[in-house]
C-alpha cells in the first residue's frame, strides 16, 4: 500500500483533476503496469517545455513501471484540433503530419526511455475504419453534448461557424483509447471535454473506463498568458543552451516555483526544502540557477549547464546586479516596443532622447549584455533585468 500512496502523491503532483478521483487509486491497486495514453498532434515542428508537462507526467509512469504510449494524431492531425479555438482550425496535409511527426519523434526521447515507449499513430486503426464504422462512431454522441463543449458553445452562441468535421475529432480521440486499451489519458486541462468521452466510449463498448488525468497549461516566461510560440513566451527545448538558460533566469521568483512543480524531476520533499530554504533567507536566484541548470542538462548536458551559469554570474558580477532588483510590468500595444520606449515605460529614463543617448555612451544592459542598437525592439511575453548607468536596475515584464 505504501508503494501505492507514494506513486499517487508523484503522479498527482502538478495535475489539476483526476477523475474520477479515486480512479488512479483503483487502477494501481490491481497490481499491473497500467498503460497510460497521451497524444499530441503534429501540428508544429518544435515542442517548448509547456509541451514537455505532459511528457514529464509520462516519464513519472515509466518510472513506477507502466507502460507509456506517445500517440501522434496524425489521422486527427488532418482533421484539426478545435480546442479552445474561435474558429476552424485548417487541417494539415499528409506531408506536414510526417514531417512534424519526425521531428517529434527525435525530440521526445530527451525526456522518455526510448526502450519502454511505445510510438503509435492513430491512422494506424483509423485508416482502417470504413464510413459506416465511422457512422457508428458518431451515433454515439449527440450535437447536444458537442455543444456542451465551452469552445463549441461559444462559437455557436456567437454565430461562429462550426464544420461537422470538427466533431469528429473528440470521438476519433475517444476511439484511440479503445484502441490502445488505455487505463489512463493525460492531457492538458483544454483536453478535458474530449478525455471524458474516450471514458464513455470505452464504457458503451463495454471497457473498463480510463482515469483522466489533466495538467494545467503553463505559464510563459510572462508569468500571465499560456506558454507560446505566438506569443513569444516560449523556451523552446531545441533553443541553444545559453538561451535556454538565460529565460529561466528570467522568470520571477513565484513563476519559479511553478516550474520545479511540473518540470523538476525533484521529488516533492527536495522542493519543500528549498522553499524553506528561500523563505529563511536563501536567495531566490541561487535557487533558480539549479532549476535551470537541471533543465538545460535535460536537453543539452551538464558541461553547457555548467558554462552558461558561469559565464550568467560573470556577466552580471561585471554589471554588479543587486540581489534585489524592483520588478516592473509594462505593456505593449501591437506585441513589441522599442528598448527606448520600454526604459521610459519602466521609470529608467526620462525620455527617448535619454535613453538614446545613454545607447550611444554604452551605458545600457539588457541581461548583462550591453545594448548597441538603438532600434532594437523587445517583444510581448518576455522578462529581463534592464541596466541604465551603474545603479538603476530593473526587472521588466513587458505585456
Amino acid at each position: 500500500m505504501k508503494r501505492i500512496d507514494n506513486q499517487l502523491l508523484e503522479l498527482a503532483r502538478g495535475t489539476d483533476e483526476i477523475l474520477p478521483a479515486d480512479g488512479l487509486k483503483l487502477k494501481l491497486q490491481k497490481g499491473r503496469p497500467l498503460v497510460v495514453k497521451a497524444g499530441f498532434d503534429p501540428t508544429a515542428p518544435d515542442l517548448h517545455v509547456g509541451h514537455t508537462v505532459l511528457i514529464n507526467k509520462m516519464r513519472q509512469f515509466q518510472e513506477f513501471g507502466h507502460d507509456v504510449v506517445f500517440l501522434i494524431g496524425d489521422f486527427t492531425g488532418m482533421i484539426g484540433d478545435p480546442s479552445g479555438k474561435n474558429a476552424t482550425r485548417p487541417p494539415l496535409s499528409k506531408e506536414e503530419v510526417a514531417q512534424n511527426a519526425r521531428t517529434y519523434e527525435s525530440q521526445i526521447f530527451r525526456i522518455l526511455d526510448p526502450a519502454r515507449t511505445r510510438v503509435e499513430f492513430n491512422s494506424t486503426w483509423m485508416s482502417k475504419m470504413d464510413a459506416a464504422g465511422l457512422i457508428r462512431l458518431a451515433a454515439q454522441h449527440t450535437v447536444a453534448r458537442m455543444l456542451e463543449r465551452d469552445d463549441f458553445n461559444r462559437r455557436y452562441v456567437g454565430g461562429q461557424p462550426i464544420a461537422i468535421h470538427e466533431f469528429l475529432y473528440p470521438l476519433v480521440q475517444g476511439y484511440d483509447s479503445i484502441a490502445l486499451k488505455a487505463d489512463v489519458e493525460l492531457g492538458g486541462t483544454d483536453q478535458k471535454f474530449n478525455l471524458l468521452v474516450g471514458r464513455q466510449l470505452q464504457q458503451n463498448s463495454g471497457m473498463e473506463p480510463q482515469i483522466v488525468m489533466t495538467t494545467p497549461l503553463l505559464q510563459g516566461l510572462d508569468g500571465v498568458n499560456k506558454m507560446s510560440k505566438s506569443l513569444g513566451n516560449y523556451i523552446g527545448i531545441t533553443e541553444p543552451a545559453s538561451e535556454m538558460f538565460g529565460k529561466i533566469m528570467s522568470i520571477s521568483d513565484e513563476l519559479m516555483w511553478r516550474y520545479y512543480e511540473v518540470l523538476s524531476f525533484r521529488p516533492l520533499q527536495e522542493i519543500s526544502r528549498l522553499k524553506t530554504e528561500v523563505s529563511n533567507g536563501r536567495n531566490p536566484r541561487d535557487v533558480k540557477f539549479e532549476l535551470a541548470e537541471e533543465i538545460v542538462t535535460r536537453f543539452h548536458d551538464r558541461a553547457s549547464a555548467a558554462r552558461e551559469k558561469s559565464e550568467f554570474i560573470s556577466r552580471f558580477q561585471q554589471g554588479a546586479v543587486p540581489d534585489e532588483i524592483a520588478e516592473v510590468r509594462v505593456t505593449s500595444k501591437d506585441g513589441k516596443l522599442g528598448i527606448a520606449s520600454l526604459l521610459k515605460e519602466a521609470g529608467l529614463v526620462s525620455s527617448n532622447s535619454e535613453a538614446f543617448r545613454l545607447i550611444q555612451q554604452g551605458a545600457v544592459r539588457l541581461d548583462g549584455e550591453r545594448v548597441e542598437d538603438r532600434g532594437l525592439e523587445i517583444f510581448a511575453g518576455t522578462t529581463h533585468i534592464y541596466q541604465v548607468g551603474k545603479r538603476k536596475f530593473a526587472k521588466v515584464m513587458l505585456a
